[in-house]
């Protein structure tokens, strides 16, 4: 709702100076806050006064300034030489890139659990005023508040802890501070003790996702960043969810104390996570290449969706450099797979040892095209040092190919070959080029 929830929230994804990331993703996080501290509070006074229709009307209504803004809003867009990918494949190109990026993974894995541990607050806080508190509704606003207070004063003051401190450290203090004062929640029967608890606890949760936020838009390059925000905010959105429901049977189970103190030995466990999976470190945006490289020479008549096609490039390298040369094409393979191949492999001639063959393939044409305007700068960079290994006189070879299995062409007798304007009649229906 416009007022009432978190509907204003809004990914960041618009180009900014890497030093103002973390302030702008934390600014999207005030707004959220704000907006879930005080918008039921707002909501409940006009349903007391008004009624529940009149609060409706009323969220209505406070949509109407975010759609003008919409509609005012002149983005600034960059004209691609290529037609939009459907939405099908934009989904499976988002996902692939994200299995492919160890940093993203990383990061969504953190929030996942970041998520499930620390759902238990928002999932419990009802029955923790009622139960451990003997408040009614107007405790619970309060309590709310507090939790929304720290989330500010978290949010502004992320950049100054992040600068000091680092991503990882940032982290493993704010898990540890908020399962601190979970465990305070747990034990306090307080209101004023409880509260200032959930003030650290809001502030913790605040830093923790914004940090969160920003490790995985300084991990995805601009053509994927949308697609990579999606796959936080089911992160971290689907580990409240899971959090929600798990600590909710355990304190159906064994009390709303107890649960509470089990999740607060959880976030405090959490930062070990880091011993496997280190916060990455990334000095700034994942941006494009600015040298474009020219579309391939093409003799074969194809269409856009023509395909698939197979790449294979041949180094010569020297044995002596073999090993080196293989582990930096094991990140060459995650480069190529991030951005829309598939069947990656890596090959050496068995006769002539200098000889390293690799393979990959693409689905379309239009695919392919796509794969190589993908490369980021630091990708770029990496492709460039696996062909500082090829060695000799001659050039790395390269061919591309349009792979015809068998029984994909069905061509009739007389059917002629486009390509070099040839008449003659076809070996026999189902042959390929």
């Amino acid at each position: 709702m416009a007022l009432f929830g978190p509907a204003w929230q809004a990914s960041v994804s618009e180009q900014v100076p890497v030093e103002a990331l973390p302030s702008a993703v934390a600014l999207n996080g005030i707004s959220y806050n704000i907006a879930r501290s005080f918008g039921p509070a707002i909501g409940g006074v006009i349903v007391a006064s008004a009624g529940a229709v009149a609060a409706f009307i009323t969220n209505a209504l406070l949509y109407l300034p975010l759609l003008i803004v919409l509609f005012v809003w002149r983005r600034k867009t960059e004209p691609s030489r290529l037609p939009p990918e459907r939405l099908a494949r934009a989904v499976i190109s988002g996902v692939r890139y994200v299995v492919h990026s160890p940093p993203i993974r990383i990061v969504l894995g953190r929030t996942l659990v970041t998520g499930i541990a620390g759902g238990s607050v928002s999932a419990l806080m009802p029955i923790v005023t009622r139960d451990l508190l003997h408040g009614g509704a107007q405790t619970y606003g309060v309590m709310l508040g507090a939790f929304g207070m720290g989330a500010v004063i978290g949010a502004l003051n992320i950049s100054k802890i992040r600068g000091r401190l680092g991503d990882e450290v940032s982290i493993r203090l704010c898990m540890i501070v908020m399962g601190v004062c979970v465990v305070l929640v747990a034990i306090s029967r307080w209101p004023m003790l409880s509260g200032s608890a959930l003030v650290f606890a809001g502030a913790g949760w605040t830093a923790s996702v914004t940090l969160f936020n920003v490790g995985v838009q300084l991990a995805a390059p601009r053509w994927v960043a949308g697609r990579a925000l999606a796959a936080y905010q089911a992160a971290i959105t689907g580990g409240i969810a899971l959090g929600s429901w798990m600590w909710g049977t355990i304190a159906n189970g064994i009390g709303v104390e107890r649960a509470l103190l089990i999740s607060g030995a959880a976030l405090v466990a959490s930062p070990l996570l880091g011993l496997w999976m280190r916060m990455p470190t990334v000095s700034g945006p994942n941006e494009l290449s600015l040298d474009v490289l020219a579309d391939p020479e093409v003799r074969l008549s194809l269409t856009p969706r023509s395909g698939p096609i197979e790449i294979e490039i041949e180094y010569r390298v020297d044995p002596a450099r073999a090993r080196l040369f293989y582990a930096v094409m094991q990140h060459v393979q995650l480069s190529r797979q991030r951005n829309g191949a598939y069947g990656w492999s890596i090959a050496r001639d068995i006769a002539d040892p200098q000889l390293w063959t690799e393979r990959y393939h693409c689905p379309t044409r239009h695919d392919y095209l796509r794969q190589r305007s993908r490369s980021t700068a630091s990708e770029r960079a990496l492709h460039l040092r696996a062909n500082e290994f090829h060695i000799g006189p001659e050039p790395i070879r390269m061919r591309r190919m349009l792979e015809r299995p068998i029984g994909s062409v069905r061509w009739k007798e007389d059917t002629p070959d486009r390509s070099t304007g040839d008449v003659a009649p076809i070996a026999g229906p189902g042959s390929g080029p």
